[in-house]
């Protein structure tokens, strides 16, 4: 009998989803726009989440999305996509963009990032998702940080709340 309450990382992976960067996604500096790539890899991210939830899903927050190096007219870009961590009904899911040159085949790592999803029930409330269950060194380091960042994330915004609270804030 299989336990649906948890899957393995690998049961919602996306391995490479590719996309060939044409002229009409470049900006004034002949480089990739951002956006269109942040909105590619939030919408990855979301087929990953529902893969692994099995519910429809929503962005709640994006951690950490940086850019390390441009994307170039004619590269491909190359996104790996996982659940790194999952809590009650909420899911960390990592992100990482490599640009290829398509005639050379040299890769460059260009964006990782995390989004933090939510899944919901028909009524549209928060609902519990199976624990992610990691298989690979990778997988098993991914899930440890998670934790880490959601710590970060959660220790800040109730740092802000206290700020705000503050007379004369």
């Amino acid at each position: 009998m299989t336990d649906i309450s948890r899957k393995p990382v690998s049961a919602s992976a996306i391995d490479s989803h590719v996309y060939k960067v044409f002229p009409n996604d470049l900006n004034a500096q002949q480089t990739a726009f951002g956006g269109m790539i942040m909105a590619k890899c939030d919408r990855l991210c979301l087929v990953a989440g529902e893969r692994h939830s099995g519910r429809v899903c929503v962005t709640a927050a994006v951690d950490s999305f940086a850019f390390r190096a441009p994307a170039k007219g004619n590269d491909t870009l190359v996104f790996k996509v996982s659940v790194n961590r999952t809590w009650n009904s909420s899911m960390e899911i990592g992100v990482r963009v490599i640009a290829e040159n398509s005639y050379t085949r040299e890769e460059r790592h260009i964006i990782s990032a995390y989004f933090t999803f939510v899944a919901l029930d028909e009524a549209g409330k928060p609902v519990a998702v199976p624990e992610v269950v990691p298989e690979t060194e990778g997988q098993k380091r991914r899930f440890h940080e998670a934790d880490m960042r959601r710590e970060a994330r959660l220790k800040m915004r109730d740092e802000l709340k206290r700020s705000r609270s503050k007379p004369g804030a």
